[in-house]
């Protein structure tokens, strides 16, 4: 009898496991696939062999292994590709899993750098036949992507492709002289040709192209889209009146000036041709925070028409599409280095305030089904639940400024060096003091902290000497804007047996209770070490507007990933055996405890001696020697269990993590919206008196407000209509009239965006007077003028 051959798996230890579900994996060694099912392989193929890794997705389906949502994640693909290799496997066997030969249908056959320069050589005047020497490709070739150089032959090229789309009036689909006109100022717009002024260099929001003119009909640019010609649709924007959430655009000027779309378009670039490219994505995104659309299911709930009309487009996308767009822009994996970028360019304008940096972490508890390893304190809770931990920081204003992701049950302490590494990153060589709780107590770190240059703000964790209350004094000040009253006492402190000495500020509240603060910070008087400690309340304040406003604890998708082979985790084995050391812990106190009542209770009188105690009790106390028996045996065993160990030895306990990326992405979107509302907020304080009370409900108000739209060859005006009270609609009229002065251009478009706001109603006399009824004085019912 024939042996059979062992196939050769990679080992544990240099293998890397896509976990497809609890019943199935792939491993994954050099060139090499393995699907294992129950522990046992069943296929194998080489990477690059597209029949087989087709053949394994559809094997796993038909099967009844997996589902076909597990399958495609697993693979990296979608779910419709899986569902089409299930047809073409029924259909055709493994000779139709094989791909079409020549481009898919859609695909950009030229780069997008390589289309930029011969739209820019076009622009200049070059023909095709000089623009295909100068680039070395045919003739042919640069007709396709701008069309013949001849006036006539681009009137007629224009002329046959709009005959060959219906049109949206229900008209017939032969175009006229004048359509066929339209068509060829389109094309000559799309070349670089304009009939506009040329902008400033400062605008760097480059402008796609449109074939359309109605705002309401788009189908010119679907269809460029469909057959891989457009990247992104472009803003046309038509009139209109009482649009509904007009107000949202306010926020444009503080949303360009954070970099957004800038950065975006560098780090992200195209990503393949859609009507809704990467721009409109995020402005999307965007808006729906403002908005408190706080997830892409409450798109439902909206008219997308009307939702388009803020876009610049005929319907804003759907939830399907907005999430296969937000997918797409993920898996470029940049959302870390977008958050660095975003907050650079927010350190540039705002440095002033990057002197004190608030770091916490937010947890955001996991309510679904997936074996999540990773658990966390919710202290709104009360308990420890499967989480994830981010790390915020923020700025002395409370603004945020960072959001970093926490790795698998990492503390702030071990959490602090790489933040502050990212830290310095982006503030650059300026001395920062970092302002944190007693989580990330270590003086040790403390003393890693100073020597990279930072200074340490932080309460004391631990017991300590409690100060006498007549050595306290009574310091007052005016800080932040407000009258500050504490009784504070002043010392030096030293850690690590004398080689860390710092500073010890500790504060006495009427309660008596006697708080300890720690700094490096000599050069601060002891009021402003403590209101800057107490100020840390407002990131407390900032997580719980978050949560309520933008619903920042919400999962973007289910969708999860295994973590890194080499991250060192909690043992399962080690966790199990405390577990059993607890209970025999606990079992033997029980019996020490009925052992001792029963020699507290003897009576000496009938048995007098000990051996008579033990011969009364002997099953009692059998079972105290058995119970430690026990207990040392476990602790024993437990001590030859390592405490931490790695992931990729974890082969019976695989361990997963919910996928970030996508949470990353749509969470920085969110901290741009709350950066957007602070500096409008800035400016609306000194026209409004209780900005401090009611500036970001005024803000909520505005926003939502309806506004007439008008559009002209150069601008984009926003009418707003009054609101609630004409001293908030003053107060509005003032901002608009500071953001007027931006000269804000609306994102892919070249219009210069005008903000005003309706007056308010005056209120005045209901009748007119007559001669029998004296006149009723003004002051009286009519308001005073503003």
């Amino acid at each position: 009898m024939s042996e059979q051959l062992a196939l050769a798996l990679p080992t544990s230890a240099a293998s890397n496991t896509v976990v497809i579900n609890a019943r199935c994996s792939m491993r994954m060694a050099a060139e090499q696939r393995v699907v294992v099912v129950g522990g046992l392989p069943v296929h194998s193929y080489r990477a690059g062999d597209v029949v087989a890794e087709a053949y394994a997705m559809v094997f796993l389906v038909e099967s009844g292994f997996a589902r076909q949502t597990d399958v495609a994640r697993a693979f990296d693909c979608s779910v419709r590709s899986v569902r089409r290799y299930q047809g073409r496997y029924a259909q055709g066997g493994m000779t139709a899993l094989g791909g079409e030969a020549g481009w898919r249908r859609g695909r950009r056959r030229i780069s997008g750098s390589r289309l930029r320069t011969i739209e820019t050589l076009k622009s200049q005047g070059m023909s095709n036949r000089a623009i295909a020497h100068r680039l070395g490709v045919s003739e042919k070739a640069i007709r396709k992507q701008v069309g013949p150089s001849k006036p006539h032959q681009r009137a007629q090229l224009a002329f046959a492709g709009t005959a060959g789309w219906p049109l949206s009036n229900g008209a017939s689909s032969a175009a006229s002289n004048d359509d066929a006109a339209a068509c060829v100022r389109s094309v000559d717009r799309a070349a670089g040709k304009s009939d506009l002024p040329a902008m400033s260099a400062a605008v760097e929001e480059p402008t796609p192209m449109s074939l359309d003119r109605d705002a309401v009909d788009r189908t010119l640019d679907r269809h460029l889209a469909y057959l891989g010609r457009l990247d992104d649709a472009a803003p046309l924007f038509r009139a209109g009146t009482s649009v509904a959430g007009a107000g949202v655009l306010l926020t444009l000027p503080c949303v360009l000036e954070s970099g957004l779309f800038r950065i975006g378009r560098k780090l992200y670039g195209q990503t393949g041709p859609a009507f809704y490219g990467p721009r409109t994505t995020l402005l999307t995104l965007l808006f729906m925070a403002l908005l408190r659309i706080q997830r892409p299911e409450q798109l439902k709930q909206h008219d997308p028409a009307a939702f388009g009309r803020l876009l610049g487009l005929d319907r804003a996308p759907e939830v399907k599409t907005l999430r296969r767009r937000l997918t797409r822009l993920a898996a470029h994996h940049r959302a870390e280095q977008l958050a660095a970028e975003l907050a650079r360019q927010r350190v540039d304008q705002r440095g002033h305030l990057t002197g004190f940096l608030y770091i916490d972490g937010h947890v955001r508890a996991y309510h679904g089904q997936r074996p999540i390893a990773s658990k966390a304190y919710v202290a709104r809770r009360h308990l420890a639940m499967p989480a994830t931990t981010d790390y915020w920081i923020n700025d002395r204003s409370g603004d945020p400024l960072l959001m970093i992701t926490g790795d698998l049950g990492q503390s702030l302490a071990k959490a602090l060096p790489e933040l502050l590494r990212q830290v310095r990153a982006v503030v650059g060589e300026r001395r920062v003091t970092i302002v944190f709780d007693r989580g990330g107590w270590s003086p040790r770190l403390f003393g890693t902290m100073i020597k990279e240059g930072f200074d340490v703000l932080t309460y004391r964790k631990g017991r300590c000497r409690r100060i006498n209350e007549r050595r306290f004094i009574r310091r007052r000040a005016r800080l932040g804007g407000r009258r500050v009253d504490f009784l504070l006492h002043d010392q030096p402190v030293t850690f690590l047996k004398g080689k860390l000495r710092l500073r010890q500020v500790t504060r006495l509240c009427d309660s008596g209770h006697q708080t300890q603060i720690i700094t490096s910070r000599s050069d601060l008087r002891d009021i402003e070490v403590a209101w800057r400690m107490f100020d840390r309340w407002r990131q407390e304040n900032f997580f719980k507007y978050m949560r309520q406003e933008f619903l920042l604890d919400a999962l973007v998708d289910y969708q999860i990933e295994p973590e890194e082979p080499t991250r060192t985790v909690g043992n399962p084995q080690r966790r199990a055996l405390d577990k059993k050391v607890r209970a025999v812990r606990a079992d033997l106190a029980r019996i020490e405890r009925q052992y001792g009542m029963a020699a507290a209770d003897h009576a000496g009188q009938r048995r007098p001696t000990m051996r008579g105690f033990k011969l009364a009790y002997s099953r009692l106390a059998t079972q105290l020697r058995t119970a430690r028996a026990r207990l040392a045996r476990l602790i024993k065993l437990r001590r030859n269990v390592p405490k931490l160990v790695e992931v990729r030895d974890l082969n019976q306990h695989t361990v997963v993590k919910l996928a970030t990326e996508r949470k990353h992405l749509t969470d920085i979107i969110k901290m741009v919206a709350y950066q957007a509302e602070s500096d409008l907020l800035a400016l609306l304080r000194p026209h409004y008196l209780r900005a401090e009370q009611e500036g970001r409900t005024l803000l909520h108000e505005l926003f939502a407000a309806a506004g007439d739209i008008a559009v002209s060859d150069r601008e984009l005006s926003i009418t707003l209509a009054p609101l609630s009270s004409p001293h908030r609609t003053r107060a509005a009229q003032a901002l608009c009239d500071i953001l007027d002065q931006t000269d804000t251009i609306f994102p892919g478009s070249r219009l210069r965006m005008r903000f005003a706001v309706h007056p308010p109603p005056r209120i005045g006399l209901a009748f007119p007077p007559s001669p029998s009824r004296p006149p009723v004085p003004a002051t009286s019912l009519q308001a005073a003028p503003p």
